[in-house]
């Protein structure tokens, strides 16, 4: 088993900034995908962003150019840099975390979930 535990979330203005980070532990051995979704209230949980255990990224539409993912193998961590944020940025962050052969819209792991607002 694999567990995330997440951390950053906050209040933040609009063009604010905050960088989410997200702690592996447990069998990470198995672990291939790691990234992060998000779920705004009333709305579907959406995929933010993912890096591959070799570092490749993919990034949702609307936060490229905005959202840096990076990933820490030696600590089995994985970060999210969110700049220039946006009042429909606001939802709950969920790290989440696949097997080798799993599919990313279909994740093996999740956190807890931390709560990003932006609001003036």
């Amino acid at each position: 088993q694999v567990q995330l535990v997440e951390s950053g979330g906050g209040l933040v203005q609009p063009g604010g900034s905050l960088r989410l980070s997200c702690a592996a532990s447990g069998s990470t051995f198995s672990i291939n995908a790691m990234g992060w979704y998000r779920q705004a209230p009333g709305k579907q949980r959406e995929s933010v962003a993912r890096i591959s255990s070799g570092g490749s990224t993919y990034y949702a539409d609307s936060m490229k150019g905005r959202f840096t993912i990076a990933r820490d193998n030696a600590n089995n961590t994985v970060y999210l840099q969110m700049n220039s944020l946006k009042p429909e940025d606001t939802a709950v962050y969920y790290c989440a975390a696949t097997r080798i052969g799993s599919a990313w819209y279909r994740p093996d792991y999740w956190g807890q979930g931390t709560q990003v607002t932006v609001s003036s």
